[in-house]
């Protein structure tokens, strides 16, 4: 017994060391701050935000855009992108170290690099473009000029985005641990904790809810015993400050301990892209969707595959292990990635577990689950879902609608990858409107459509959801409203702007051509915007615009102006 505990510790101390030197690897003080302002945050990296785990820091700029931005070192701009959601406008830098730094949202880059991006748009009749660069094409020197600030993409507020990747994996890394210039004295601040019965899924109960108040230099709770079942499950509400910031940030750590016990810890660094969604199986995301706080859950759910961000669970994957007959001292641990701590402590009094809801039909998380009747098919993978769940299913006929409304489960429970969703309309429906059907989704506050197609007798479409799904007609094209004056002069003006809305699915294609000629429009938003510049000489014009929804509904507007 004395060997085994003695090679458990070690086992331990080897865990703790080899994540402690992956950590100090990490070169400190190569990169400079990409702006020439004090670095204070917006947003840290790990965040959880919907449908991912946020993969950067958010540099605050003075509530302004235009801010300039440089290099944070030597290298060359590897890649430049333009995205109407996302990142925006973004330049990513590649060094010689093994890294590569992004940098997003931004609004203009310096002109060299504006007059390429612009020919190859015009090259390709596309705004929207994914650039990949030589090292000769443009080099850059550490603190040289690249871009100016903004707010493009999907950011609601100025700010920089600004990520190191591992060059090779292309994962991104918290940025927090290179040795930026960041200053935080402010440790982590915990809110509620939530308690689980895990002899059952946590989609299959309500947690209980227990505020934390502090205490000296701890949080507790009241009481300080908290009644449990012999199998639990913690999850926490917490966010991290720093100083200068109001925002709210996540930490870096978490550990917990029965009686200083190790049992589990996470720690939020090196997340892929192609793994960012694992969110949804990382915090209770029923909770989520109920109160709106993030509750990170102290175990890893079975279904769960990120399992590089828990350097240490117990082989209950972190849940706690119980006996009726005794009180246990639960602690938990948080630190930032500046080292600032915080403590939170309790005991945990095992009772009876009560009886298990009755379920009908389950659905397990680890095999590929169907469910099928005359109006409805679909199937789920077996990594599809992160926890068993007990499946329901209603048809709720209507009368407005080309299919009875099918409530497939609640929105609250996540499904990880796309599935075909296959539904019978139950009226005949023209043919001329067989191509123009769309699979429309609701989850309770807000519906969106997707174009379906038809396919012996049923209407497809991928969707990555469970809730109320039905099928409508989408026969209405994208409006498209001109934001200046009809016909008017413009010799004074900086841009043209276009609003254009589409009702039921999205905007697949937007098309402007002045004089015959293909014209570079800038999407933001439901707003289009093309800046004069040599592509548009003085004089008369006619600009033609096309706007296409995803059901093929298409519009045009012809707009004469002079320059």
């Amino acid at each position: 017994m004395k060997t085994l505990f003695t090679s458990l510790l070690v086992l331990l101390f080897t865990s703790t060391l080899l994540a402690q030197n992956e950590e100090s690897s990490y070169p400190q003080n190569y990169f400079r701050n990409p702006l020439n302002i004090p670095i204070l945050l917006a947003g840290n990296f790990g965040e959880c935000r919907p449908n991912h785990f946020h993969s950067g820091i958010d540099i605050k700029t003075e509530g302004r855009e235009n801010m300039p931005v440089f290099a944070a070192a030597d290298g060359y701009i590897s890649r430049i992108k333009m995205d109407k959601g996302g990142f925006g406008h973004a330049l990513y830098i590649t060094h010689p170290n093994g890294y590569t730094t992004l940098y997003a949202h931004l609004n203009n880059f310096i002109p060299i690099v504006q007059q390429y991006l612009r020919k190859q748009q015009y090259a390709r009749e596309s705004w929207s473009i994914d650039l990949s660069l030589s090292p000769e094409q443009f080099p850059v020197k550490k603190g040289e000029q690249i871009a100016w600030s903004g707010n493009t993409g999907a950011s609601t507020a100025p700010h920089l985005h600004f990520e190191i990747r591992n060059t090779i994996t292309e994962h991104p890394l918290n940025g927090m641990l290179f040795g930026l210039p960041i200053k935080d004295t402010k440790p982590p601040i915990p809110y509620q904790l939530a308690l689980y019965n895990m002899n059952q899924s946590i989609f299959q109960q309500t947690p209980k809810i227990i505020n934390l108040k502090k205490e000296g230099n701890k949080y507790v709770t009241t009481p300080d015993t908290l009644l449990t079942t012999d199998l639990a499950g913690i999850a926490l509400y917490a966010n991290d400050f720093m100083d200068g910031s109001n925002n709210t940030l996540n930490f870096f750590t978490a550990r917990w301990f029965l009686d200083d016990d190790l049992q589990g810890s996470i720690k939020l660094d090196n997340i892929g892209y192609d793994v960012t969604r694992y969110l949804h199986a990382y915090v209770d995301y029923r909770l989520h969707k109920q109160k709106g706080d993030w509750f990170q859950l102290l175990m890893r759910q079975p279904g769960n595959r990120l399992t590089p961000i828990y350097p240490q669970l117990n082989n209950q994957r972190g849940i706690l292990s119980l006996n009726k007959d005794k009180v246990y001292r639960l602690r938990i641990e948080l630190k930032d990635a500046a080292g600032n701590k915080t403590e939170i402590a309790c005991f945990l009094k095992p009772q009876a577990a009560p009886q298990p809801l009755e379920c009908n039909r389950t659905f397990r998380f680890d095999t590929p689950n169907s469910f099928e009747n005359p109006n409805i098919q679909f199937t789920l993978t077996d990594k599809d879902l992160y926890d068993n769940i007990c499946f329901s299913f209603r048809g709720i006929p209507d009368a407005t609608a080309f299919s009875d409304k099918n409530q497939i489960q609640n929105a609250d429970i996540p499904v990880h990858n796309y599935y075909d969703l296959r539904i019978k309309a139950n009226k005949p429906i023209p043919f001329n409107l067989r191509e123009k059907i769309v699979m429309v989704y609701s989850d309770g506050k807000k519906k969106e459509g997707r174009a379906a197609k038809f396919e012996n007798g049923w209407y497809i479409a991928p969707v990555r959801n469970l809730g109320l799904f039905w099928l409508e007609a989408d026969t209405t094209a994208p409006i498209i409203k001109s934001l200046q004056k009809e016909n008017g002069n413009l010799s004074n003006a900086r841009q043209l702007r276009f609003q254009v809305t589409e009702e039921q699915t999205s905007i697949k294609t937007f098309r402007g051509e002045l004089d015959g000629k293909w014209l570079c429009f800038e999407p933001r938003g439901n707003i289009f915007f093309y800046d004069f510049d040599a592509h548009c000489s003085s004089g008369k014009h006619r600009l033609l615009l096309t706007a296409t929804d995803e059901n093929g509904n298409e519009n045009k507007l012809e707009y004469n102006f002079i320059r």
